[in-house]
């Protein structure tokens, strides 16, 4: 065993577009479960981490029940599951790093949602701590933001955008390789 699937916040709240606003890319959870499914028949380890968000109106604060996992999730056959209240899965409540370390895993393949934030955080702290790092493009997705920023004025990009640029940032800033479902589950 030296590799695992991390599977970064799968959960309902999600879903819920009135908060989070359009998204990109809805097959992914279609490709999550393609890649756990790849994990469990080649009896690799599965890593579930969860968002438990501190802010009480979130969809994924634990009190909401879009804090729970899609289904497809929920059911696969865990390694270690993880919760946090931060970007990055390496600080929550289980010591992902440390677990990896005692598995003697040192390659990650990293999905879920959102691409641009807890996958992207994950995948370069994973990186940075040396391990080899691939990250399923298609088996991720995110929202479109919109921020008025300092210097900047208005600064808008789509969920396609910002998946595209997380691709790049992550390839070319040597973090991670980006993949597909069908090159990794085939």
């Amino acid at each position: 065993m030296t590799r695992a699937l991390l599977v970064i916040d799968m959960q309902r709240g999600f879903d819920d577009l009135t908060f989070w606003g359009p998204t990109a890319n809805p097959a992914c959870e279609a490709n999550v479960a393609a890649l756990i499914a790849a994990w469990t028949a080649n009896d690799e380890p599965i890593v579930i981490v969860r968002h438990d968000s501190v802010s009480p109106g979130s969809p994924l604060h634990p009190d909401s029940p879009g804090n729970a996992l899609v289904d497809a999730v929920a059911a696969a056959p865990a390694a270690l599951r993880i919760s946090k209240a931060v970007n990055s899965a390496f600080y929550g409540d289980q010591d992902l790093h440390a677990w990896l370390t005692a598995q003697a895993i040192d390659e990650v393949v990293v999905c879920g949602i959102q691409t641009n934030m807890c996958v992207e955080t994950t995948a370069r702290m994973a990186g940075n701590l040396g391990y080899d790092t691939t990250v399923v493009l298609d088996a991720t997705r995110t929202f479109d933001l919109s921020a008025e920023i300092s210097g900047l004025g208005t600064v808008t990009r789509s969920a396609a955008e910002l998946m595209a640029d997380t691709a790049l940032v992550l390839q070319q800033g040597g973090f991670a390789r980006i993949r597909t479902t069908a090159e990794l589950a085939g």
